[in-house]
């Protein structure tokens, strides 16, 4: 059963990889003209948008997949604390997936910032004047980049992966 579930996070985990493959891509629009700036612009946020919320809804599938390695057969968790509060706060995977909250750079902490980015309006800029000329880079928000998409997607991959290989083994 666990396994089905391995089969959907992985299901997820390549629609991200495609939508982000997408970016690398010029695309060509009816017959011969390139989409103009506004347009490419536009497909790139929707894949990017795309690309992290299929990641979050595979970190999601992820908690249900290992309720089901403890043999949770109908709770589906949506954070780890409802996960560790299901299943205790001894397993394995559990104290992993602590220890990957709380190291800045993680897998774990990058999916976090994405949703909580994702999750509200982006915050209004302020205009450049003569009288706040001296101004300093604000602060963007998570890395949204392709690359640090795809090095996420690789190491939630490798996670799910790795726990469906010591879970067969049993």
């Amino acid at each position: 059963m666990a396994s089905q579930w391995h089969s959907q996070v992985s299901q997820k985990l390549f629609l991200a990889r495609t939508l982000l493959g997408q970016l690398d891509r010029p695309t060509v629009e009816g017959v011969g003209h390139p989409p103009n700036e506004a347009e490419q612009a536009l497909r790139r946020e929707a894949a990017i948008q795309g690309a992290i919320e299929l990641l979050l809804r595979s970190r999601k599938l992820l908690l249900v997949m290992i309720a089901r390695l403890y043999q949770k057969k109908s709770e589906e968790p949506d954070t780890l604390d409802e996960l560790a509060s299901l299943i205790g706060p001894e397993p394995n995977e559990i104290s992993r997936l602590r220890d990957l909250e709380q190291r800045s750079g993680s897998w774990w902490n990058h999916l976090e910032q994405l949703e909580r980015s994702q999750s509200r309006p982006p915050a209004t800029k302020k205009t450049v004047s003569a009288e706040n000329i001296i101004a300093v880079a604000a602060h963007t928000g998570p890395d949204r980049s392709a690359a640090a998409l795809l090095k996420t997607l690789n190491a939630v991959k490798h996670f799910a992966d790795d726990l469906e290989d010591q879970h067969s083994e049993w």
